[in-house]
């Protein structure tokens, strides 16, 4: 029975080339890679009936015209939605499986257990994929909203408010503290976006606008590098579309028309 074969080599996705020149996930039989005695081919899920499965390889295929090597990121202009959404869910399950080799109590080798969990070989502790989240806010201002640029983005675009939330918080709470400890701004009426997962390396994003109460941008300078107040009309560079802040910006920028 033919499988969907999501191989990744470090942060890279393999592709494969069909013959309209657009891209998909190898479906076939048997793996399209050499695969090590030691490989952990991982179960995912299933997709149009199909079995979806997932392992890593040592080096990138450079040496066959069906395949392209390609980052996560740049696959989700390349793969239909759904796909680059699963390949986001095999890159954070073999990431969770690379990061979980030994136990955290005693130290001895875990095991897979069921598909999606893993039982130490000596003391039996189980362990499953956890998951970092995170918020995301796009804070109103009469027809001007926020948007700062981070220290760690690797463009020169401005984004949205963002920060991951800490134990004993609710989803709420951290939007008032990431707000006002990144920009020392005051904020009410939260109100929730959407969401979506976010593999890099295991995130899920969850979005939020809110509405600027009082205060002056005095921005945190260890995280971020530039902020401000924009119009529509006066716009930095915004993030890619891959992201659930353009999604936010979007939806704002269509109902200023």
């Amino acid at each position: 029975m033919k499988k969907y074969y999501f191989v990744f080599c470090k942060g890279d996705i393999l592709l494969q080339r069909q013959t309209n020149g657009s891209f998909t996930i190898p479906l076939q039989e048997e793996p399209p890679t050499e695969v090590k005695p030691w490989t952990n081919i991982m179960n995912i899920a299933y997709h149009n009936g199909y079995a979806v499965k997932t392992y890593r390889i040592d080096s990138p295929i450079t040496n066959d015209e069906r395949y392209e090597m390609c980052g996560l990121r740049p696959s989700y202009y390349k793969l239909p939605f759904e796909l680059y959404e699963l390949g986001g869910k095999c890159h954070e399950l073999l990431y969770w499986d690379q990061n979980t080799k030994f136990c955290g109590v005693c130290g001895a080798p875990m095991k897979m257990h069921t598909d999606i969990s893993k039982r130490c070989t000596q003391c039996g502790k189980e362990v499953w994929p956890q998951l970092a989240i995170a918020i995301i806010v796009l804070i109103h201002r009469g027809d001007e909203v926020l948007l700062v640029h981070a220290k760690n983005f690797k463009s020169n675009f401005y984004g949205l408010v963002a920060g991951f939330v800490e134990t004993g918080e609710t989803l709420e709470d951290a939007v008032h503290r990431e707000v006002m400890e990144e920009t020392s701004l005051t904020i009410d009426n939260i109100r929730y976006f959407g969401s979506q997962p976010w593999p890099y390396p295991c995130g899920l994003m969850v979005g939020f606008e809110a509405d600027y109460v009082s205060g002056e941008i005095n921005l945190q300078r260890e995280e971020l590098a530039a902020g401000g107040w924009f119009t529509k009309d006066n716009l930095p560079t915004i993030p890619e579309k891959l992201s659930i802040a353009r999604k936010i910006i979007d939806s704002w920028l269509e109902k200023q028309h």
